[in-house]
């Protein structure tokens, strides 16, 4: 008769070695796996790793043990928690339907959302919402999402979806930043119109409504499928143990699992990545190395507070929401967790990456300043002066100053390595390459 470790190793040899975001069989034998895992009750997460580490697991082994932590966790939980997880929605489109022929990169997605949600939480004290919010999506990503709730719905009521003890009437909240603006008071009462939001609008109007409903603490992820929800557990561990009224995901943990695509910057992103660092010196200071993860818990009374004067409605409120954090003495946690790039329908893509990169340093440059924050002011000045639209990033995006040449990670936003003075003097000279080029 096999034992635990043998059935454990037996599963582990038997797992699939990749994991497709956009196949929703995928997606089920995940669940299965984990289920299979948390019967074998008299092994722990450390057994599991170190199994997974001798015999070099597949991929979904190693993300099933991530599963089988977090539901262990959340079946531990003796007190009554509502928690709202948001997600903003724009040219989210293709990614809500299922893939088909016509639909390469659809991966379900909220369908997916509801089930690893369901999931994880179900027997347990956590009673889950789920916002999704239209960032203005011109092609109509709400429409798309009720229709597919309404689909959820009889699917529930005739029991062909598992764990069907929800109501998704109760739980499922499809919203529009549209219909909330304009406004004069409250935290979009500065935001004008949907078309002036990238994603920071849409995340404040679930979050507040979230709050309005209740919620003790707020998740917020992406419209992708790259966070599985059923790592809920790994999140709410430092708040529900420990007190921490923020918990960040970070990617960068050697115990997290990252499965990235190609590289989408040049090799000159390393310049990018110092200017940020000196001017958000106080969250990479405190060890936060991982600010745009899609995985962050924000406590009801610090969210709040947040929520009455936002920096930023774009996609980097993700530093103003950590630096105003800091602003009021909170206190901050980050864990590994288990993320997945989903490439094809970004964003990030659409719209170009120095266009990104000009977002997030302008807004984090907007949100020092606003958090009273402690940051490299002359660093500020060299992107406010220098820098004034993506086209300039794009000059020196290919190539890599000599010296942050042989600069590590962990050099960068060092000044002793290169002086804002000296990223001043390196960005006027491609300026002034680019200018002897178009004048040629």
């Amino acid at each position: 008769m096999m034992n635990s470790r043998s059935k454990a190793l037996s599963l582990l040899k038997s797992a699939n070695p990749k994991f497709d975001l956009t196949n929703q069989r995928h997606q089920e034998q995940l669940l299965d796996l984990s289920d299979d895992i948390l019967i074998l009750d008299d092994l722990s997460v450390e057994d599991l790793q170190q199994l997974s580490h001798q015999y070099d697991a597949p991929l979904a082994f190693q993300l099933a043990i991530k599963l089988v932590e977090s539901r262990r966790y959340l079946l531990s939980i003796t007190q009554q928690l509502k928690l709202a997880v948001v997600f903003a929605m724009w040219g989210e489109h293709n990614r809500l339907e299922p893939k088909d022929a016509n639909n390469p990169n659809g991966e379900d997605s909220l369908r997916t959302k509801v089930t690893q949600l369901e999931w994880a939480t179900k027997d347990t004290k956590v009673e889950w919402s789920l916002y999704a919010v239209d960032d203005g999506c011109p092609h109509n990503s709400a429409q798309i999402a009720r229709e597919i709730a309404n689909g959820m719905d009889y699917e529930l009521e005739n029991a062909l979806l598992p764990y069907s003890q929800c109501s998704l009437v109760e739980r499922l909240h499809i919203l529009e930043l549209s219909d909330a603006l304009p406004t004069k008071s409250g935290p979009l009462a500065n935001l004008a119109n949907a078309n002036d939001s990238r994603k920071g609008g849409a995340i404040i109007l679930g979050c507040q409504s979230a709050l309005d409903n209740g919620a003790d603490a707020v998740v917020y992820t992406d419209a992708d499928n790259s966070v599985h929800l059923g790592q809920l557990g790994l999140i709410l561990q430092p708040y529900v143990e420990q007190g921490k009224s923020v918990v960040l995901g970070n990617r960068k943990h050697k115990n997290s699992i990252l499965v990235k695509q190609e590289e989408r910057w040049g090799a000159g992103i390393k310049t990018l990545r110092h200017m940020q660092r000196m001017i958000g010196s106080p969250i990479f200071e405190h060890g936060i190395k991982d600010t745009q993860a899609a995985f962050k818990l924000y406590d009801r009374n610090v969210l709040k507070e947040i929520l009455k004067k936002p920096t930023v409605y774009d996609f980097s409120f993700d530093t103003d929401w950590i630096l105003a954090a800091m602003e009021i003495n909170q206190p901050i946690d980050t864990i590994p967790f288990a993320f997945i790039d989903s490439v094809a329908e970004s964003a990030s893509i659409v719209q170009g990456p120095m266009t990104t990169w000009y977002v997030l340093l302008d807004g984090l440059v907007k949100a020092a300043q606003a958090r009273k924050a402690d940051y490299s002011k002359e660093m500020a000045d060299v992107f406010n002066k220098e820098i004034k639209s993506h086209e300039d990033l794009e000059l020196i995006i290919d190539v890599v100053p000599p010296e942050l040449v042989r600069a590590s990670d962990s050099d960068l936003g060092d000044p002793k390595i290169m002086s804002p003075q000296s990223v001043r003097n390196w960005i006027l000279s491609a300026k002034m390459l680019q200018a002897q080029i178009d004048t040629a």
